[in-house]
């Protein structure tokens, strides 16, 4: 349940760095919102898994989730551009997020 609520988190994390992007410096409401209820739900989502995760595994593992999705999102939106080599750094850093899970 722990490994759960941690993917879950990391995906917050992805949640609220694109809303206080969209923000623009906390000008715009709406953002504003989805930026507070996913920073809350991700970084309650961490504290509820670090009842039963090492900190530095589950810390990884939450900022790696949320480093991924979070720029694949840009790519994926055409905020960034996609090349091979970030997908491959992306996968990189998924292939890492796994490991831990499989050694924890």
């Amino acid at each position: 349940m722990y490994w759960f609520v941690l993917v879950l988190s990391g995906a917050l994390e992805a949640v609220w760095a694109n809303a206080l992007e969209r923000s623009h410096g906390f000008t715009r409401p709406w953002p504003v919102v989805v930026f507070v209820i996913g920073l809350a739900g991700s970084m309650g989502g961490l504290a509820y898994a670090l009842r039963g995760l090492p900190v530095g595994s589950a810390y990884a593992v939450w900022v790696g989730i949320g480093a991924v999705l979070t720029a694949g999102y840009a790519m994926a939106s055409g905020a960034e551009p996609v090349s091979l080599v970030r997908v491959l750094l992306l996968a990189g850093i998924v292939a890492c997020v796994v490991g831990l899970r499989l050694t924890s």
